[in-house]
């Protein structure tokens, strides 16, 4: 089994998505210790921005090749993503324009779209400073929502959140937040192989 293990956020040690990816990873791991993790930290190393190649030897092209590649080859993919003014931030959307690719990930039907990234586990790591889960602020929730929608697009339909939010409100909010995402971190479940 493959595990693929990505983080988004700018503020290194201080990112509380990087603090629970690293929670998740353990514990799968734990769960699994044959696990083979592979590391891309979107933040220290950022993809360049998706724009149209020359040919493909260019290092960009190469480079997302690699990153398809890391991601198609993964049974699971962890993604730390903090909220950042509601959507997610700049670093995994490059990492998003690598990985969703017409005729690698999804391809277009007489049906519409289809997705080809199915059997896939996705856990994703949602940290945010207010609380947009549910309540009048939920319609601005252009992060999580967005997540399930472009993975949704790719075949992935089971989408696992595990959530911290309302960080920013007050210490005993973060306090309580960070427990329930632990909590939801220590009921996650082994996933099975996938068919060849």
């Amino acid at each position: 089994m493959k595990l693929l293990h990505l983080d988004s956020s700018a503020l290194g040690g201080h990112s509380v998505s990087r603090q629970l990816t690293a929670d998740i990873v353990a514990q799968l791991k734990r769960q699994s210790p044959t696990l083979e993790v592979r590391y891309r930290d979107l933040a220290a190393q950022p993809l360049p921005h998706w724009a149209p190649l020359a040919d493909a030897d260019d290092p960009a092209a190469i480079l997302g090749n690699q990153v398809l590649e890391e991601f198609q080859a993964a049974d699971t993919v962890v993604i730390g993503a903090p909220m950042y003014n509601l959507s997610i931030s700049s670093q995994l959307k490059a990492w998003i324009d690598r990985v969703v690719v017409a005729g690698q990930t999804f391809r277009y039907t007489a049906n519409g779209p289809e997705g080809l990234a199915g059997g896939k586990r996705v856990i994703v790591a949602s940290s945010r400073g207010g609380s947009y889960h549910e309540g009048p602020y939920a319609a601005m929730d252009f992060q999580e929502n967005y997540l399930r929608a472009v993975l949704g697009f790719i075949g992935i339909s089971q989408v696992e959140i595990v959530r911290a939010e309302g960080l920013a409100v007050g210490d005993r909010q973060k306090t309580e937040a960070l427990a329930s995402a632990r909590a939801s971190i220590a009921a996650l479940t082994p996933q099975r192989a996938r068919a060849a």
